[in-house]
């Protein structure tokens, strides 16, 4: 504007901010004349709304182009004023590139913002939220970045941040200074809730300074940090206070507190544990794995089990999943438990419990954890159940190879021979010849003749059900289970068959087994132990027990239930005269020494 436009205050309505105000033609300006009065007027306009600057002209080599009041009220205003010699048209050009300047910084804001708000998460709790924000606040101000609280870092980028920035952090924490207060050579510390005094801390440096635009951005992205620090404060109270209730609802349970156990869940839950029935599954991890692996378990069947970590052991975690009809299994959760302890690998393992009565949760937590012992075992470090599990894999694998291979020697010595053993023993022991004849292709008397040689070169009687369980037991280690670990025969004394069942793990596998038939009304295990000592035959086990034959019948079927092994297969009646055996001692086990010899080979 020109001199006589700013007497007569010909300005716009409203002065945009960061306005630059040229005043052209005005001669040296008297102290209290109508000019300087109206520059005075202009001053506090632009102080107001604010502008960015005010210019006025003055002819070359004036020596005091402004009188001194008007500098003074302009740093009063905080306004700052030049003087030019430059034409105006000078001023022009100068305005279109100020306003092309502008234009540019409004864009690359504009652009920051938006790169900053799209690295929020989805969701404010994930974990990861964070270090992306941090990653992308450093690559856009080039600088290092941190984020911590006094006792530990949430967030570093590069990872070196936290070493470079400690003193900062340091001095803050022992001077007591505000973390805005204190910003060395481009140093900057901004609190992310300076209104809740959180001690969680934002620190940037780099080797330049930073501009005002830097600082707004920091804010910024201060701003987003702090509701993502304040997201995860709130989902760690709310995940703190979910599982404590689900902890306490599984304490419940096992004391056997089921309706109260429903009311602590109801809402965190409703409906989930309403049910009769249920089973338990047992996790095991190492220790530092089981944070995840318990989220992971509740993750994959947390809308239909309740899951908890063991606050008994560090490396378990525990799942109670409600049985509702007599259809369910729970096969699809214990399919996607399976799924899971393969993803974590080794050293993990998973166990399963039958479907017990909601009162009985503390026995089928005891089973679960057995059979968790038990799927170590296992190829797949799975046992669904105790019941389920094979006895083979519970032996300790060494020495069950050197007493099978100490019993089956004489067989083995010619190899023509064992070949033939091999091929028909196993069904030969298992079926009536004639069955093992169809299964196997061969004449009757064939599999007769190969069966009646092996009994004569074991000096074993096969009418007898032990001595075909011990030798089926043997071929199935032999021919199934050696590896290219098995050991050689030595003159040393083999292991015993009654040795083999000494281990803590076959020991909890025959209770859990034998455990339901003692506790029947029925004296069931003087039936089982009748029927085993008269080779599995009914009739002399009834005369014995002076029952009849339909109450022995009725009691094996009992007994079938309750251990849910087949009687009708060699390996039910094997599976039953070990566990009796474990238990109890009885029945006799057949001698490990029937005249073999130990032949070094």
């Amino acid at each position: 504007m020109t001199e006589e436009q700013l007497r007569e205050e010909c300005l716009p309505a409203v002065l945009t901010g960061g306005s630059l105000v040229l005043v052209t033609g005005t001669a040296p300006l008297h102290p209290r004349g109508r000019t300087t009065a109206a520059l005075d007027r202009l001053l506090q306009r632009m102080a107001g709304d604010p502008g960015a600057g005010l210019v006025v002209s003055a002819p070359s080599g004036a020596r005091r182009p402004l009188p001194a009041a008007v500098v003074d009220r302009a740093h009063r205003l905080s306004v700052p004023v030049f003087v030019t010699t430059a034409p105006a048209v000078r001023w022009r050009e100068f305005q279109v590139g100020i306003q092309q300047s502008r234009l540019i910084a409004a864009e690359r804001s504009a652009f920051q913002l938006s790169s900053l708000v799209q690295e929020l998460p989805a969701q404010l709790a994930d974990a990861r939220a964070m270090q992306r924000i941090a990653d992308w606040l450093a690559r856009a101000l080039d600088c290092q970045v941190l984020v911590s609280e006094p006792e530990r870092v949430l967030a570093a980028s590069p990872a070196t941040a936290a070493e470079q920035l400690a003193q900062a952090i340091i001095r803050q924490s022992v001077d007591g200074i505000r973390p805005e207060a204190l910003s060395g050579p481009h140093t900057q510390l901004i609190s992310l809730a300076p209104a809740s005094a959180a001690d969680t801390v934002l620190a940037v440096a780099r080797r330049t300074p930073f501009d005002e635009a830097d600082l707004r951005l920091l804010r910024h992205a201060a701003k987003l940090l702090g509701l993502v620090d304040q997201a995860h404060r709130e989902y760690r109270a709310a995940s703190d206070a979910s599982h404590a209730a689900r902890s306490a609802a599984f304490e419940l349970l096992l004391a056997g507190e089921v309706d109260k156990a429903r009311r602590v869940m109801a809402n965190l839950a409703p409906g989930l544990l309403e049910t009769e029935t249920a089973r338990v599954f047992v996790v095991e991890t190492q220790q530092a794995q089981r944070g995840p692996a318990a989220r992971r378990c509740s993750t994959a069947v947390g809308r239909q089990a309740l899951v908890v970590p063991d606050p008994r052991d560090n490396r378990r975690i525990l799942m109670v999943h409600p049985i509702r009809s007599d259809e369910d299994t729970g096969a699809e959760v214990s399919a996607e438990l399976t799924r899971l302890v393969a993803a974590l690998g080794p050293p993990s393992s998973l166990g399963g419990s039958g479907v017990f009565s909601m009162t009985l949760l503390a026995d089928a937590l005891h089973e679960a954890i057995t059979a968790q012992r038990f799927a170590a075992f296992q190829p797949d470090s799975v046992a669904l159940s105790v019941h389920g599990s094979d006895l083979v894999s519970l032996l300790p694998q060494a020495e069950a190879q050197t007493w099978a291979r100490s019993l089956l020697h004489p067989l083995m010595r010619d190899e023509t021979q064992w070949e033939s053993m091999r091929e028909t023993l196993p069904a030969a022991l298992a079926y009536p010849y004639t069955v093992a004849a169809r299964r196997l292709r061969l004449h009757r008397n064939t599999v007769m003749r190969r069966t009646s040689r092996a009994g004569e070169l074991l000096r074993m009687d096969f009418a007898s059900i032990s001595d075909r369980i011990a030798v089926a037991l043997a071929m199935e280690l032999v021919t199934q289970r050696e590896d290219s670990a098995s050991p050689q025969l030595t003159g040393s004394q083999p292991p015993s068959l009654a040795g083999l069942l000494k281990t803590p793990q076959v020991h909890a596998w025959a209770q859990t087994l034998v455990r339901p038939v003692q506790a029947d009304r029925r004296d069931l295990q003087s039936t089982a132990l009748a029927w085993l000592t008269f080779d599995t035959h009914v009739e002399p086990a009834a005369r014995a027990l002076g029952l009849s034959e339909v109450t022995v019948r009725s009691h094996l079927r009992a007994v079938e239930d309750h251990m849910q092994r087949d009687l009708a297969t060699l390996a039910g009646v094997r599976d039953l005269q070990f566990s009796l055996h474990v238990v109890t001692g009885q029945p006799d086990l057949p001698s490990d020494q029937q005249g073999l010899s130990v032949v070094a080979c």
